[in-house]
Parts: C-alpha cells; sequence; structure tokens
C-alpha cells in the first residue's frame, strides 16, 4: 500500500515538470505567434493526423480483407453467411467492454458537437472508428471507411483545441480541417475536401476559414501520397469526352439518381425502425448477421466498401464486377447483368443499413457511391441495348452516377460535382456532372428537406445550417437566459403579507404565484397593485388570487428550444415569460437577457 502512494507521489512529480513546460509555451505562444497564424499551424497539423487516421483506418481495413481473401477462412460464397457475423460480434465485444457507450453515426454525432457541445468530442473516439470499423468492412458489412476517418479526425483536432485552450469557434474550424484531410487522404482529392467541409459541416466560405481548410486539405493529401505513394482508389483514365447529343441522357440519368436518392434515404430510415423492436444488440446482430450474409451470396459486391466493383466496372468488366453468383449460367444474356447490377442498386441501401442495424460501425458516403456507379452503368447499358441507335460511354455514365447519388443522398451537389472531376483527372465531364448533380440535388430536396445526417439533429433542433439566425438560436442555451430571482407568493396569501414578504425585498416588478406543489397558477404584476399599497385596510382581507393573472405565454423547459421561445416572446409581445420545468415553476426568461444573449453568439457566429 505505501509503495502506491509513493508512485502515485513520483507520477505527481513527473507531471509537474511537463504541465509547467506546457504552460510556459502556451504563455510563449500568446506572445509571439497570433491567433490566425497559430490557428493556420495547427491546421497543417491536423490535416496531417486526419491523414494519418485514414491512412491507419485503409490499412487495417486492407489487412482484414487481404487475410480472408487469401484463404484462412474463405474459400467459397457458403462463408459469405458467417463473416459478417463474426466482424459484428467482433465489434459488439469491444463495445460491450471496452467502449461501454452507444456506437452514434460518424458525422452526426460530430454535427451535434458542434451545435450542442461546443465541438467537444470525447478522446476514445479518436481510437474506437480506428477498430469498430475495420472489424465491420473487413468482415464484409456493406459501408464505407471515410465517415469513420472523418470521425477520428474530428476528435483529433477537437482534444487537441481544448488541450491548447482555444474557443469554441476555432475548434469548430479545426473540426472541419479534420474532415477536409480525412476526406483529401482517402480521395486525393483536396479541392472537393474543402467543398465536402462546407457543405456538410455548414462552415462560411471566407478566407478566414479557406485557408486553414485548404492547409489541411494539402497536409492530408501530401499524408496520403506519402504512406501510399500513386496508389489511387480508381484507376482511371478519361477515353470519351461529353457529346452535345447526350444532354437528354445525362437529364435522364439526373432524374434517375433522384428517384434513386430517395429510395435510399427513405429505406435507410425505414430499417433502422425495422430493427427498433429487436431491443436486445445479441438479436440485432444475430438477424442483421444472416440478412447481411444472404444478401452476400446472391450480390458478392456488396461485400464491404466495394471500390473494386467501381473501378471493375470502369474498366468495363462487368463480369468481374457482378463476381460470382448463382445465376452465372445466364450470364452470357446482357439483360441478366442489367438485371443483377440494377439489384445491385437495390439491395446496397438495404445492407448498408442492415449493418448500422446489427450494430456495424462505418460511413454513407462510399456505399452512396457505389449504388450510383451501378444506377449509372445500368442506364448506359440500357440505352445501348434498346436498339434504337444510340451509344453512350458506361464509364462515363458510371462516374456521373455517383455523383447523382452524391448530390441527392448527402444534398452536397458542389462535393459531388468536384470529387468525380478530380477523380478523372480533368474537367472534361464538368457539363455533365452539373447537369446530372442539379437535377438530382434540386428533385430530393424539394423532396426530403434534410438527408441522413441531419434529419434527426433538424427534429432536435440541434442542426447548424448557414442561415445565421438559425444557427445562433440552435446553440443558445434555455438554462442561461434562465433568471430565478423572483419572489414568489402563493394565491392564498394576504396582501399585507405579499408587501412584506416579498414586494418589500425583491428588485423585481413581476411576482410569480405558485400553489402549494410549486405549480405555477398565475403572475403579479407591480402594476396591479400600486394602486392598493397603501390602502391598510385591505392588507388583511385581500388575497393575491385577486390580483392574479394568467400569463401571456409560457415556456416549457422540457419541449421549448430556443427558436419556439423566441416565437412566444414575439407572438405575445411580453417583456417575461415563465419557466416551468417538471410541472413546476423554474424562474423567468426576460426579453432584454435573452436578446443580449442573442447578440453575443451571434457575434461569435460573424467574426
Amino acid at each position: 500500500m505505501g509503495f502506491i502512494i509513493i508512485l502515485k507521489k513520483q507520477k505527481c512529480h513527473m507531471a509537474n515538470p511537463f504541465q509547467k513546460l506546457f504552460t510556459r509555451f502556451l504563455k510563449w505562444r500568446y506572445k509571439h505567434i497570433s491567433n490566425k497564424t497559430f490557428t493556420h499551424i495547427l491546421a497543417v497539423a491536423v490535416g496531417l493526423l486526419a491523414g494519418l487516421a485514414s491512412v491507419t483506418l485503409k490499412n487495417l481495413t486492407y489487412f482484414i480483407e487481404s487475410s480472408l481473401e487469401k484463404g484462412i477462412v474463405v474459400s467459397s460464397n457458403q462463408l459469405y453467411f458467417v463473416l459478417p457475423i463474426i466482424g459484428l460480434a467482433l465489434v459488439f465485444l469491444y463495445v460491450k467492454f471496452v467502449h461501454k457507450d452507444k456506437l452514434e453515426h460518424a458525422v452526426s454525432s460530430i454535427l451535434f458537437s458542434l451545435s450542442k457541445k461546443k465541438g467537444i468530442i470525447p478522446f476514445k473516439k479518436i481510437y474506437t472508428p480506428l477498430i469498430t470499423a475495420p472489424l465491420t468492412v473487413g468482415f464484409g458489412g456493406s459501408v464505407g471507411l471515410l465517415g469513420p476517418a472523418v470521425a477520428s479526425g474530428s476528435a483529433i483536432s477537437s482534444n487537441l483545441a481544448t488541450a491548447l485552450h482555444l474557443n469554441s469557434k476555432t475548434r469548430s474550424l479545426l473540426i472541419a480541417c479534420a474532415s477536409a484531410g480525412a476526406v483529401a487522404s482517402i480521395f486525393q482529392s483536396p479541392i472537393a475536401a474543402i467543398i465536402f467541409a462546407v457543405e456538410i459541416f455548414s462552415i462560411d466560405f471566407t478566407m478566414l476559414s479557406v485557408m486553414p481548410l485548404l492547409l489541411a486539405s494539402i497536409s492530408g493529401v501530401l499524408t496520403s501520397y506519402f504512406f501510399l505513394g500513386n496508389e489511387v482508389l480508381f484507376d482511371f483514365s478519361l477515353a470519351d469526352s461529353f457529346q452535345v447529343k447526350d444532354t437528354l441522357f445525362y437529364i435522364l440519368l439526373g432524374v434517375g439518381t433522384a428517384v434513386a436518392s430517395i429510395y435510399f434515404t427513405k429505406m435507410y430510415f425505414a430499417i433502422l425502425s425495422l430493427f427498433e423492436p429487436l431491443k436486445s444488440p445479441k438479436y440485432k446482430l444475430l438477424v442483421g448477421g444472416l440478412a447481411i450474409g444472404i444478401m452476400l451470396y446472391f450480390i458478392p459486391p456488396l461485400y464491404g466498401e466495394g471500390f473494386g466493383f467501381i473501378n471493375n466496372l470502369l474498366d468495363g468488366n462487368h463480369l468481374k464486377a457482378i463476381g460470382t453468383t448463382p445465376f452465372d449460367k445466364y450470364i452470357d444474356n446482357i439483360w441478366v447483368v442489367i438485371a443483377l447490377l440494377f439489384g445491385l442498386t437495390i439491395f446496397k441501401a438495404v445492407a448498408m443499413t442492415t449493418t448500422f442495424a446489427a450494430g456495424g460501425a462505418g460511413g454513407i458516403f462510399i456505399p452512396t457511391m457505389v449504388m450510383g456507379s451501378a444506377l449509372g452503368n445500368v442506364v448506359a447499358k440500357v440505352i445501348n441495348n434498346l436498339g434504337l441507335g444510340f451509344a453512350v460511354s458506361e464509364s462515363n455514365f458510371t462516374l456521373i452516377g455517383m455523383a447523382g447519388l452524391i448530390a441527392g443522398v448527402l444534398h452536397a451537389p458542389l462535393t459531388a460535382i468536384f470529387l468525380i472531376a478530380e477523380i478523372t483527372g480533368g474537367y472534361e465531364l464538368f457539363v455533365p456532372l452539373m447537369i446530372t448533380a442539379a437535377i438530382s440535388y434540386l428533385i430530393t430536396k424539394n423532396s426530403i428537406k434534410h438527408n441522413i445526417y441531419t434529419r434527426e439533429l433538424a427534429e432536435q433542433g440541434a442542426l447548424l445550417t448557414h442561415d445565421k439566425d438559425e444557427n445562433v438560436l440552435t446553440v443558445m442555451k434555455l438554462d442561461d437566459v434562465i433568471e430565478q430571482n423572483f419572489k414568489t407568493v402563493s394565491p392564498n396569501m394576504c396582501l399585507g403579507d405579499m408587501l412584506h414578504d416579498a414586494v418589500a425585498h425583491s428588485t423585481r416588478n413581476l411576482f410569480p404565484v405558485v400553489d402549494e406543489n410549486k405549480a405555477l397558477v398565475g403572475i403579479v404584476l407591480l402594476d396591479d397593485i400600486r394602486e392598493f399599497m397603501f390602502e391598510t385596510t385591505l392588507y388583511k382581507t385581500t388575497i393575491v388570487s385577486t390580483f392574479m393573472n394568467n400569463p401571456p405565454e409560457i415556456i416549457f423547459f422540457e419541449k421549448d428550444n430556443m427558436r419556439a421561445v423566441m416565437k412566444k416572446f414575439q407572438d405575445s409581445g411580453a417583456w417575461n415569460l415563465p419557466v416551468v420545468k417538471d410541472g413546476k415553476y423554474f424562474g423567468f426568461v426576460s426579453k432584454s437577457k435573452l436578446l443580449t444573449a442573442y447578440r453575443r453568439e451571434l457575434i461569435n457566429f460573424t467574426q
């Protein structure tokens, strides 16, 4: 026991010199490095670290996949039934005994931390995605790695900013920089990475934000080049340029990807709802794992992320893309090929969501690309085989189909356009990309207001957008504007007692009336009793309920967000409104304090 105490003392003495050194560094930084320069330096560091996280994630996943493919456990399609359950079981054990918390959707949890937690992300979210995502994807889970890469990079940047005592606005910017670094590292597309951060995280596109995003993106892509060399996800060179005569077909593809995007989003929430009655994670794992295994048996390209499938389609090798299926003897018929590819389009969303519902970890970005590539290829094949004399580039439609799905599912048309343009190494397909992405986005946005990332956040009132007013109301907290220095009175209290016990000791001109259970029954204004204050004959004969009025509105602590609070002030014209919590009086919100807090947050957003 004494040895343990001595050891703890030694640790404290060892920690003190480091803490002093760190404090000296912070003081030196404040004196010699401006906030702008320091933010730029951190953007480079964050991009590097997010890039390292992405590279680590990819290498771990590919190691698991290659180990299985080399014959350790995989010999034929029959084991597709088993592999997803093994991967999901390993994730389940890690979450239960190590993580000890519910796995959250990567991007949605980041957006929530930005709006409600000032960008503070727990330290364990740095390494958890690096463990759970490779286990999920490597064993056949039909999800992507981009979301976990962004989650890990964002957690790194958040904890780094907290350690360096940076404010919440800088912390949020560094989280966006981490996402740009992760995207740039995975796709080696720095411009699309910047636009992704702007579209998904609602970062203002100004010079103050663009330069850090640019530095982080460059840092992330250089990290990828350093560790992976010139290895790219899509080994593709553009062979067919845009033909004006194909414009109508690209419009058709835009409509098709919009319909697919709506289907993708609705199927995502429908399957998650389907799994909700299964309360036990074990049952979800078993049912989901078997369902994924069955889908993989009939449609092998659903295995893992699906980059190999996309590359095979771009190479024009649809037979290799489809792989071995129970329908191999019919594969010579092009319409069977089309049907199988269309089946993948339908079931990719099902397999992806089932993986999430069963307890797996991953992202939706890359599954969206896989589904889009299959749909684009299907549309091109149908056009080329209808016998009407039309001929379009199947590889171009494969690429632009990906852009259409990204634009529709994620509501990120600019990310879609620039990502595919950078993948192709040029801008020859810029016009068809713009046509398809714009149509897909417009139709989907009009049908579904919020994407998969943001729907639940919007329902909770926790979504940040490019609307400054909405953002300010989202980050404001009701707790911060509630005042509790009001003297309460009871409805049966005599006027004299009210004057002596409440009015004489209050600096406010308003008095909440509460019953014996602390429930609010009304309010009394000083103006209501002013003319009777000196009528001593009424002190014992008149009670508070005589002067009591109903409040113009009531703020309910549990259900009213700041947007609802602001609207109640606007509609009622009141200067003070009471707050009720758990059915009892809790305090008041004054318009002056509310507007002061609003202005303070608005300044933070516009600086």
